[in-house]
């Protein structure tokens, strides 16, 4: 059985056992988390499709880690101006490894 599940302002489709890297959660490592809005749910070849979200379905998942992914280096620069500008940014993630599907 998959689902396609919303965090973040994204979207991913996940399956029992799948590790997926979604947007910092406020969970602590070994925590259990749900993602109860589910877009959809299949199992083969049977698919619920939400309208927006599917009814009593969910998602448990249990958080391994939270952490920073690399960082990234962001520049700005006017030319003709002498302006220029160099920043770094390191996005929170939340590691989560799914642990039940149900819908």
């Amino acid at each position: 059985m998959f689902a396609v599940i919303e965090t973040g302002g994204k979207q991913y489709k996940v399956q029992y056992g799948d590790v997926i890297f979604v947007e910092k959660l406020a969970a602590q490592e070994e925590e259990n988390v749900e993602f109860p809005v589910v877009a959809l749910c299949g199992e083969d070849g049977a698919l619920k499709v939400g309208a927006p979200y599917v009814d009593g379905a969910k998602v448990r998942g249990k958080v391994l880690k939270t952490g920073k992914a690399k960082k990234i280096t962001v520049m700005t620069y006017k030319p003709k101006k002498g302006e220029k500008r160099k920043l770094g940014h390191r996005q929170p993630y939340t590691k989560v490894q799914i642990e039940a599907v149900e819908g």
